[in-house]
């Protein structure tokens, strides 16, 4: 995420909420629905090949519909492959405001 965390905290605007997500999004008193889209980002990030059915059904059950859960894995991917092109080409990170 420090590679991208300018842009969370200008959608977030609030610099408390950024640093509880930061640290722990599973205590930082996000919504379940939230809380289930960031966990199965973190999941879908970490451990792609581990990802089954069961975590689409967890967000189909948190209400993202099937055209929300294709938007959430595909940003995800692509924050996947920008970090992974940043770092493979020593981009340094740029200094927060």
């Amino acid at each position: 995420m420090a590679h991208h965390r300018r842009g969370l905290r200008r959608l977030l605007k609030d610099d408390a909420l950024l640093k509880a997500v930061e640290t722990d999004c599973a205590s930082a008193g996000l919504d379940a629905r939230r809380l289930a889209m960031l966990k199965y980002s973190v999941k879908l990030t970490e451990a792609p090949g581990s990802i089954q059915r069961a975590d689409v059904d967890q967000l189909r059950a948190a209400g993202f519909s099937d055209t929300d859960i294709l938007n959430i894995a595909e940003v995800v991917g692509y924050y996947a492959y920008v970090n992974r092109i940043a770092s493979g080409l020593g981009v340094a990170l740029e200094e927060e405001d």
